[in-house]
């Protein structure tokens, strides 16, 4: 079993980007987190990291080939591209959105996901445990799924 982790605008600045928000963990010690729990779930896991819509568009098709599944956290692009909701449902691969923060408890234009509906679930609000949350669902699902 194979899952890609993407992440999307302005994560590469976690540690430093607004502590009091997203915590002080950096994006490779999520990174880490996330390869830890992957070893012990016995699945192999790919992470990405672009501020480009473009990019990460290129990235879900192509790892679409190759993964059984995605964690995203697509950032900022959560409530605005309807292109990357498009992408995530055209590679016809489950995923689940994650997010550090509790997005519902922020500025009220973050509420709003275009990957939401189209999502296996959503974790948010839990810090990088949402990461790991988000991982154990999918593998989860996907194992339950012939």
């Amino acid at each position: 079993m194979r899952a890609a982790v993407v992440h999307g605008p302005n994560l590469r600045l976690l540690g430093r980007r607004e502590p009091d928000v997203y915590g002080t963990t950096t994006l490779e010690e999520i990174d880490g987190a996330i390869e830890s729990l992957a070893a012990q779930l016995g699945v192999e896991v790919e992470s990405h990291q672009s501020n480009h819509e473009g990019v990460l568009l290129d990235l879900i098709e192509e790892c679409g080939e190759r993964v059984d599944g995605f964690v995203v956290n697509a950032g900022a692009l959560t409530h605005t591209s309807v292109a990357l909701r498009d992408g995530l449902v055209g590679v016809g691969r489950p995923f689940v959105e994650v997010h550090l923060s509790n997005t519902s408890a922020r500025e009220s234009f973050r509420a709003l996901s275009y990957l939401s509906p189209v999502a296996l679930g959503v974790v948010y609000g839990f810090g990088v445990d949402s990461y790991l949350l988000g991982l154990r669902g999918l593998v989860a699902h996907l194992r339950s799924t012939p």
